[in-house]
């Protein structure tokens, strides 16, 4: 089981990263909160992992924190939840955001994540709310980097990663017209788009 990769950043395309460990490349799926953090291409860069096994492949999923890779694990653990989904759960969210969302009962927040509707927001609030006890939370840091991260173009970062999470490219484009701004990274524009969740017709 691999649970830590420390390397070289080779590539960053959210939800994408790949590491290079000793000259074997990794490919990391990772939740967009992490991509603020990473360094530029060819510095190094540490993050925990969760590997995952399914039937017929293994997935490396990278956290910045003990306690978000923990949420990961005990999201994998209710019913009707995969990885994929997850990863989706805390795209869209943060550890903290998602521990409020849970300790409120806000349904109506979790149904803003592309893929849940009321009654898994529902059964993910009860699955959660007497789980997070003794978890830390709160917004980790990648480890071992060096460089600040560069984004050419966020808008276009923004859009891939609205993309791997199941948007239409029509409904990405109109997503990231409402909500872009000159000033914003691609995090703040996936985050922004993501709560506001634009209509076909708005």
């Amino acid at each position: 089981m691999i649970a830590r990769l420390s390397g070289v950043l080779l590539e960053k395309s959210p939800p994408y990263i790949v590491i290079d460990v000793n000259g074997v490349g990794y490919e990391v799926e990772a939740p967009l909160g992490l991509f603020s953090d990473l360094p530029e291409n060819g510095k190094p860069v540490a993050i925990l992992i969760h590997h995952h096994f399914s039937q017929d492949s293994q997935t490396l999923y990278g956290f910045a924190s003990l306690g978000e890779r923990e949420l990961f694990r005990k999201l994998l653990k209710i019913s009707g939840i995969g990885a994929k989904m997850a990863l989706a759960i805390l795209s869209g969210a943060s550890g903290e955001e998602l521990a409020r969302y849970v300790s409120t009962g806000d349904v109506a927040a979790l149904t803003r994540v592309p893929g849940i509707g009321k009654k898994t927001a529902e059964r993910i609030i009860m699955e959660l709310r007497d789980k997070l006890e003794g978890i830390s939370i709160a917004a980790g840091s990648v480890t071992a980097i060096a460089g600040t991260p560069v984004s050419h173009d966020p808008a276009t970062e923004a859009a891939h990663a609205l993309a791997s999470l199941g948007y239409k490219p029509a409904e990405v484009s109109r997503m990231i017209s409402a909500v872009a701004e000159a000033d914003m990274d691609a995090e703040a524009i996936i985050r922004k788009a993501l709560q506001t969740r634009v209509k076909p017709n708005g």
